[in-house]
């Protein structure tokens, strides 16, 4: 009789109380340090938004704005970010993690920007913006980072404001953005 043996990867998980259980597959990679910056998150729910309401899933934005606990206003700033040119745009969804400290832009400083109709005018702002906050190199709108902005010699303003003042504004959303699975007019109801 031949033995027969099964060779796969395995790795341990850890769970409450040290207990640790075997699961099939190599081990995940660990977390990547730092968080994204507040804007490109708020970029990212705003295109998120868009498609929801061009789909019909969402009604208009003031029901997101319902859906989501916040106010209509607050729906209006983060929305206006899509009048961002493109490639400023692309920029701040590409901005360099944060690992420690304020985030490099915040919400307030880009709404004047997005104001702009001339995408011009917006990237002349946007690069006042960058030599404001002491980024080292400036790279180009729609290149990647090529150099990580000096973020220690940025001063912020009073933090608490009205347009910092983010913290709990994502979590109404969680169920309603969730990417990995489609979103049916059903499961918006019992938002």
């Amino acid at each position: 009789m031949n033995p027969l043996s099964i060779e796969c990867d395995v790795h341990f998980t850890k769970h409450g109380r040290g207990r640790k259980e075997l699961e099939a597959g190599a081990e995940p990679l660990a977390p990547t340090p730092g968080r994204v910056p507040r804007v490109a998150r708020l970029l990212a729910l705003a295109d998120r938004l868009e498609r929801l309401v061009r789909t019909g899933v969402v009604k208009d934005y003031a029901e997101a704005a319902r859906l989501g606990h916040v106010t209509r206003a607050r729906i209006s700033q983060i929305m206006s970010l899509l009048y961002l040119a493109p490639d400023i745009q692309e920029t701040i969804l590409f901005l360099p993690r944060v690992e420690r400290g304020g985030d490099p832009v915040v919400l307030h400083e880009l709404l004047p920007i997005a104001g702009a109709a001339d995408w011009t005018k917006q990237r002349r702002l946007w690069r006042r913006l960058g030599e404001a906050l002491g980024w080292r190199e400036r790279h180009a709108p729609g290149d990647r980072p090529r150099a990580s902005p000096d973020y220690s010699s940025v001063r912020r303003r009073a933090v608490g404001s009205s347009a910092d003042s983010l913290g709990t504004e994502f979590r109404p959303w969680r169920r309603l953005l969730g990417a990995h699975r489609p979103l049916s007019p059903r499961a918006t109801s019992s938002l």
